[in-house]
């Protein structure tokens, strides 16, 4: 049972956001950078964030030739330009807002490992250049003279190579303990451990929770709400158009020597690694088993594993003693088309879910643009 100080002073706020990853976060900090006074609490079902925030691989892009390509495909140039243009922007308020020591940030390059079959796409790589000038002023791609063998790769793994000059690394831990300690510097609360069950809206929104400690049934009470639960976004709004896609990284044990630094891409960005620490960091594989790995449970693909096991000891460590020391999975969310939804789903409730695998790079952004729309009328 609540005591009467908790009734009235720790359960009414006028902002409370749902989920306390790299866009809720975002958002909070946002809110209380254009209006300090209001009271902004973050609810949190784990005990760190949960879903793709801090189980990344720590890349700062804006998306690989063969992604933008793909994205033509399906979506007008002029909003594959606004997606690009929405990561750039999002990758700057993000460094500008934490610094780039404090998350470690480096730009080492960035390459995609282009196949003997995907060739034809260095055919369009000027027309995307051409594409993405009005975001970057420059072009962002072009043809490397490094090969397989500058990197310590396997002579056939790559049939060449693409530079992308607008990308970067960083450290997804020390971001987000960036992005939290900025949180509380700004007088944002943050409950963890606390599951939402169901939200009431009506004139207030009011969030019927479960403390995961003690099983306690708890109501908070807010003016506006904002949902930053990304994959899991359709326990709330079942009739979006989100879909969990889960993610699986390995990372080896040190080695004595790396020979590349940077990040890399191949198969349409569904495979990446890069360099930590004297370690290299391999993730990806949804390509291999979409059915599969489509779900909101976290959990490790034998068949995934078995494969990324193989590049790393075929094509990107040939003759190295790979041995792994940790592997994990994180939620990712995607949908028919890459663009993030961003909207009011309510009366007084909004949305910034579905980041594409890109919530690095766009979620600061997002928090922004949410924090435009809350704040209108409040």
């Amino acid at each position: 049972m609540l005591s009467y100080w908790e009734r009235s002073a720790l359960l009414h706020y006028d902002i409370i956001i749902v989920g306390s990853g790299i866009v809720g976060l975002s958002t909070a900090i946002s809110i209380k950078e254009a209006q300090p006074g209001l009271g902004v609490l973050i609810l949190e079902r784990g005990l760190l964030p949960s879903g793709a925030s801090t189980r990344n691989a720590g890349f700062a892009c804006i998306g690989s030739l063969s992604e933008i390509v793909e994205d033509l495909n399906y979506m007008p140039a002029d909003k594959v330009l606004e997606l690009v243009q929405l990561r750039a922007n999002g990758l700057k308020r993000l460094r500008s807002r934490l610094g780039d020591g404090n998350i470690e940030y480096r730009e080492n390059g960035s390459y995609e490992l282009i196949g003997a079959d995907e060739m034809e796409l260095l055919n369009k790589l000027d027309g995307v250049n051409e594409l993405l000038q009005p975001a970057f002023g420059k072009n962002v791609f072009s043809i490397s003279a490094r090969a397989n063998e500058d990197f310590g790769f396997a002579g056939g793994f790559a049939s060449a190579i693409v530079e992308n000059s607008c990308e970067g690394e960083l450290h997804t831990g020390k971001m987000i303990k960036a992005l939290l300690r900025l949180a509380i510097q700004h007088g944002v609360e943050i409950k963890t451990g606390c599951e939402v069950l169901d939200i009431e809206e009506g004139k207030e929104v009011r969030f019927n929770c479960k403390s995961i400690g003690s099983g306690e049934s708890i109501q908070f009470i807010s003016a506006r709400a904002v949902l930053c639960t990304n994959a899991f976004t359709r326990r709330f709004l079942p009739e979006e158009n989100v879909k969990p896609g889960r993610g699986m990284v390995v990372i080896t044990k040190p080695l004595e020597r790396v020979t590349f630094q940077g990040i890399f891409h191949f198969n349409k960005g569904y495979h990446y690694f890069r360099e930590i620490d004297g370690r290299v960091l391999y993730g990806g594989g949804r390509d291999l088993d979409f059915d599969g790995e489509t779900t909101a449970e976290f959990g490790l693909n034998e068949k995934i594993h078995n494969a990324l096991m193989e590049n790393l000891r075929n094509n990107i460590l040939p003759g190295v003693d790979v041995e792994i020391d940790m592997e994990w999975s994180g939620i990712m969310a995607f949908g028919d088309t890459k663009y993030p939804i961003v909207k009011k789903v309510g009366s007084n409730l909004y949305a910034g879910v579905r980041m594409g695998g890109m919530g690095v790079a766009i979620g600061s952004e997002v928090g922004a643009i949410l924090t435009n729309m809350v704040l209108q009328n409040l």
